[in-house]
């Protein structure tokens, strides 16, 4: 056995940034379902806050692709982490993924990022809400919380669409059968020709509310899933007078297209005010490394400058969650609306996410 590589001396950590990581496993959890774990050649302990992502970077047909996942895994196993993909009907990533990402295969990722942990809203009590594949993050934090020992009074509600789509089902009872302050409940929508469920039925509700947490609210609530799901857990306790400071929730992906056709409307209006802008009031933006600089309109981003000039700065979510987009700004004032994919240590060394950062007046950026 070669003990060298398990020698501390030699063991770096995780910080948030670009990292080249290897597939060493991939496990079947349902029929549409997989996770894929991931290590560092040289040992990385993979040290994050459960719930927060990872933007995986990959080339597909020839085309660079930035997606954003969810880190499955718990930090307390430490050196290697996890995502869990659901393959989606047209997804280009997820059905990527699930047809090449075989073990050894290597690819890039940025991280870790996100607002959305349980490390910065602790509680003694907890629910956590989740729908499909929106279980990776709070699975993420249970296991933390169960591996660690730690004294937090879960409440754990899952809703899945029939009971062969019900991720993680078996580690969940395991769960909930070896410690007491871990309650699970299952929510399934329906139940197929053949399939056996005494579970709850149809969707999460207020009665189901009050029969799995009658003291929800005393807890601190972490909820994901699809769009709906989430809206209406939202507008459920809202109704019900939940205060909603202590109610977290989670959702990125693809930029929908009437996003982008807003957007794109957006940019054709934005030029058409540009040319009627006089060039004293335009900004000038430079990149140091490429030795290129552009004038802009007030108002438009690092990232819309760099490719009016053909500089292609990686991003993958464009409101400031990924982290993806991250550049070392060298001089200059810019106002940077980020949604946690950037963290204070990076923003106090100068750096900013190019595509939620506008500047405010000349500025030079290194790229």
């Amino acid at each position: 056995m070669n003990t060298d590589a398990l020698n501390p001396v030699t063991t770096q950590t995780w910080s948030n940034g670009r990292h080249v990581v290897r597939c060493v496993n991939a496990i079947r959890e349902t029929p549409d379902v997989l996770t894929f774990c991931f290590m560092a050649e040289q040992p990385v302990m993979f040290f994050f806050k459960p719930g927060q992502f990872v933007t995986l970077e990959l080339e597909i047909n020839g085309e660079q692709i930035f997606r954003s996942y969810t880190i499955s895994s718990a930090p307390s196993v430490p050196y290697s982490f996890s995502i869990t993909v659901k393959r989606v009907p047209g997804g280009v990533v997820s059905n990527w993924l699930h047809e090449h990402m075989d073990v050894g295969v290597e690819l890039a990722v940025h991280g870790p990022v996100g607002q959305f942990n349980c490390i910065d809203f602790p509680n003694e009590k907890m629910l956590m809400l989740s729908g499909g594949v929106g279980i990776t993050p709070v699975m993420s934090m249970a296991r933390w919380f169960f591996d660690t020992n730690a004294d937090v009074d879960m409440v754990f509600v899952h809703s899945a669409r029939t009971p062969r789509d019900i991720i993680y089902q078996r580690e969940l009872e395991n769960m909930a059968a070896r410690i007491s302050n871990f309650k699970l409940n299952l929510v399934c929508e329906k139940q197929e020709s053949g399939q056996s469920w005494g579970g709850y039925r149809g969707f999460f509700n207020h009665a189901m509310l009050d029969m799995m947490a009658p003291d929800f609210m005393e807890r601190e609530i972490f909820c994901c899933g699809p769009t709906p799901y989430m809206r209406a857990v939202k507008n459920m306790l809202e109704h019900l007078g939940f205060d909603m400071k202590h109610y977290h929730e989670e959702s990125f992906g693809a930029t929908p297209l009437d996003v982008k056709e807003e957007v794109a409307e957006f940019a054709e209006q934005a030029q058409e005010d540009a040319d009627a802008i006089m060039a004293s009031d335009m900004l000038r933006v430079d990149f140091s490394s490429t030795g290129k600089s552009v004038q802009i309109v007030p108002g438009e981003t690092v990232h819309a400058a760099a490719a009016k000039l053909g500089l292609h700065i990686p991003k993958a979510c464009g409101m400031g969650i990924c982290g993806t987009c991250k550049v070392m700004k060298v001089s200059g004032d810019v106002e940077m609306s980020h949604n946690g994919g950037i963290t204070d240590e990076d923003v106090a060394e100068g750096y900013i996410l190019s595509c939620c950062s506008v500047p405010q007046g000349d500025v030079v950026v290194e790229y």
